[in-house]
Order: structure tokens, then C-alpha cells, then sequence
């Protein structure tokens, strides 16, 4: 009976060394998966404010675009900059006609 006393107490030391072992484990995921959410929220802001100056840079392109556009179509009418005051809209039809 004393032989079966000291396997249940083996098993039982093994079984808490392995509990603590995977608690121990447990405890230092947890800083980790933490710190790699923060690391993924980081990219994920980026990824918002290149979309940002993405969109306004295609609105510089297109801008540039229709007004080079513009220019070649009204070659005689110099067109400043929008904004300085020399920006020259092209009239509609009703005001051309009046």
C-alpha cells in the first residue's frame, strides 16, 4: 500500500510541475499577444492615413490633369493657379450666349 501512496504522489508532484509549467507559459503570451494587437491597431491606423494623403494626392493629379487638359483645349486663355486669383473657369453655354 506504501508503493501506491508514492506513485499517486509522483503523479500528483508531475502533475503540478506540469500545471505550473503551462501557467508559466500562459503568462508570458499574454504580454505578448497584447503587444502584437497594439503592433496591428499601429498598422492598421497607418494604413487609414496613407489612404488619406492617397486620396488627396490623386485629387492634386486629377486637378493637374484637367487643368492641363483645359489649357490644351483653350490654348489662347492663360490660366493662373486656383486660388491666386487667376483661375479662369470655363463658361457654360448660357453665359456664352449672353
Amino acid at each position: 500500500m506504501a508503493h501506491a501512496e508514492e506513485d499517486s504522489s509522483f503523479f500528483e508532484r508531475e502533475r503540478d510541475r506540469l500545471t505550473a509549467e503551462i501557467t508559466a507559459g500562459f503568462e508570458e503570451l499574454l504580454p505578448l499577444s497584447n503587444q502584437l494587437n497594439r503592433k496591428l491597431e499601429e498598422v492598421l491606423g497607418m494604413t487609414r492615413e496613407y489612404e488619406t494623403i492617397a486620396e488627396l494626392w490623386h485629387s492634386f493629379h486629377v486637378l493637374m490633369r484637367n487643368q492641363k487638359d483645359d489649357e490644351s483645349v483653350d490654348e489662347g486663355q492663360p490660366q493662373g493657379m486656383p486660388g491666386t486669383g487667376g483661375h479662369v473657369l470655363r463658361q457654360s453655354n448660357l453665359e456664352a450666349e449672353q
